[in-house]
């Protein structure tokens, strides 16, 4: 599924290596569009997630930020074969 990607997480504090779960919504070509994206560690952070986005003002309180912020640009990429730089 896109944006879904499994992670080998490295043995930390005397506890040995674990899996877990990406979310990480991906741009047209298929590439991640964040560096890390929410890392889901258990079946139970899944589920305490899905109760937060459930969260009746939470899209209120989103658009509300999205109002207060600057509006994003989009960073433009060269297309394969382009000049990114002539000299």
């Amino acid at each position: 599924m896109p944006g879904v990607f499994i992670l080998k997480l490295p043995a930390y504090k005397g506890g040995s290596a674990r899996l877990a779960v990406e979310l990480n919504p991906v741009d047209s070509s298929g590439s991640p569009v964040k560096k890390r994206g929410l890392v889901l560690r258990s079946s139970k952070e899944l589920e305490e997630f899905k109760a937060l986005f459930q969260f009746d003002k939470l899209s209120g309180l989103m658009k509300k930020v999205d109002q207060a912020n600057p509006p994003l640009k989009k960073a433009e990429r060269a297309k394969p074969g382009e000049a990114v730089l002539e000299i």
